[in-house]
């Protein structure tokens, strides 16, 4: 918000168009972020009636809003730009807006460093998506300073050409927030990991084959619906020892600990 506040402000003092909407961009960084701990709330609420799995997919949900938010700045910095292009009234603004672009810049570089390190660190998508943010701030700060710069430097052009790249790279981490969030909300989970799981499950003794497996993700869980195929002379305390095992292995080896098996005799 300070950054938001100060780079509007200088914006506005030295006629920099690029630092105006770069502080635009940040305003409504501050609406996705309240998307997201909107979600995270919602997230940490206990399974009720209607909810038996919980509430987990609620941060989905809020990298799903986030990644329309940033999607929706990026439309509008490139419009700006390619209506200032049309126009032909390009301005020299002063260059402390390019100082103050540049240490705005290294300040959401280091913000996304750490979102991201901590999003990795404990799974979670919607600060993933929040640090994916970070860096879109990051990038167009850097550049509405190149573009500042080079009107500063007598090379007009510059700065909306900086804004309409700067604006391609916004849409594109929007999208692919997009699509991991759709991704995950429609039910679709990567054919690697779950190939892995495959295979941890059919080397387990006594799983005669693999008859189906699915996994999906749930916020950050992942749920894992198996069906082995076991000896059909095997008894009700053999079986469940076997599926006791492939829970454990999957534990061990995949960190999953929502496990459902079904047993088919053979």
């Amino acid at each position: 918000m300070c950054l938001s506040a100060v780079k509007l402000y200088v914006g506005w003092q030295t006629g920099a168009q690029a630092l105006w909407a770069d502080g635009l961009n940040n305003a409504t960084d501050i609406i996705a972020s309240i998307a997201v701990l909107i979600g995270l709330r919602i997230s940490q609420k206990p399974p009720d009636l209607n909810h038996r799995y919980g509430h987990f997919r609620a941060e989905t949900v809020a990298a799903l809003v986030a990644s329309l938010i940033m999607f929706a700045v990026g439309v509008q910095v490139i419009s700006q730009a390619v209506r200032l292009w049309i126009s032909g009234n390009f301005v020299t603004p002063d260059l402390t807006a390019a100082w103050v672009s540049g240490v705005c810049a290294g300040v959401m570089f280091l913000v996304f460093r750490y979102n991201l390190r901590l999003a990795n660190r404990i799974h979670n998508q919607a600060l993933r998506a929040a640090a994916m943010d970070n860096r879109s701030d990051a990038l167009v700060s850097t550049g509405a300073c190149i573009g500042i710069l080079g009107a500063g430097l007598g090379i007009t052009w510059l700065d909306p050409l900086a804004a309409v790249i700067v604006g391609g790279i916004i849409c594109l981490t929007a999208w692919n927030i997009f699509r991991e969030a759709t991704h995950a909300l429609t039910d679709g989970f990567d054919i690697e990991h779950l190939d892995l799981f495959k295979q941890t499950v059919h080397s387990t003794p006594g799983v005669h084959s693999v008859k189906d497996i699915r996994a999906r993700a749930h916020g950050n869980f992942i749920l894992v619906d198996i069906t082995i195929g076991v000896d059909h002379e095997l008894n009700v305390t053999e079986s469940h020892a076997i599926s006791d095992e492939i829970e454990r292995r999957l534990y061990e080896q995949h960190r999953l600990d929502h496990v459902h098996i079904h047993v088919e005799p053979t």
